[in-house]
């Protein structure tokens, strides 16, 4: 239950990283043809990119982890015995369940400071903060959920 449930939610992750991604490809179009085609300025198209692209980032990762889309480097796992490359596999999902864990709280701190002290950006569009930062905590999160999804899967399958 618990790994069909990150498993969904880190798929809905995917699913939000693509429409980010495709909402960024129509604003950029949008900007283009305001800027060259209008001749008229654009606010808040360039801020909304950058952050909709790294959201799509954080957010996508999960789904990217789910489908063991991330770069591995296995020279050592491939040269070892199956045992053992198991376990090698196990750490390196430990390692990263403790990597995300300190960036999805170190992303929460960042972000609850910028809702609690209403920071914005500094341009004229002047985007509240935590919108932005959001993305961190929450996909890295879901990233921890999905490494543990992970090795429970690997040890069932074992078994």
């Amino acid at each position: 239950m618990f790994v069909r449930s990150i498993d969904r939610l880190s798929q809905a992750c995917g699913a939000v990283a693509i429409a980010l991604i495709m909402a960024s490809v129509l604003v950029v179009s949008q900007m283009v043809f305001v800027r060259y085609v209008l001749s008229a300025s654009t606010v808040w198209q360039t801020e909304f990119v950058i952050y909709a692209l790294v959201a799509a980032t954080f957010l996508g990762s999960p789904y990217v982890l789910l489908h063991k889309g991330h770069v591995n480097v296995d020279i050592l796992v491939g040269q070892g015995r199956s045992g053992l490359a198991f376990y090698m596999r196990r750490i390196a999902d430990l390692i990263g369940i403790l990597f995300c864990a300190l960036l999805a709280w170190s992303g929460w701190e960042h972000f609850h400071e910028a809702w609690a002290g209403n920071w914005t950006t500094d341009t004229v569009w002047a985007l509240p903060l935590w919108i932005p930062l959001l993305p961190l905590p929450v996909g890295v999160g879901i990233m921890v959920l999905q490494y543990i999804a992970e090795i429970i899967k690997a040890v069932e399958a074992r078994s």
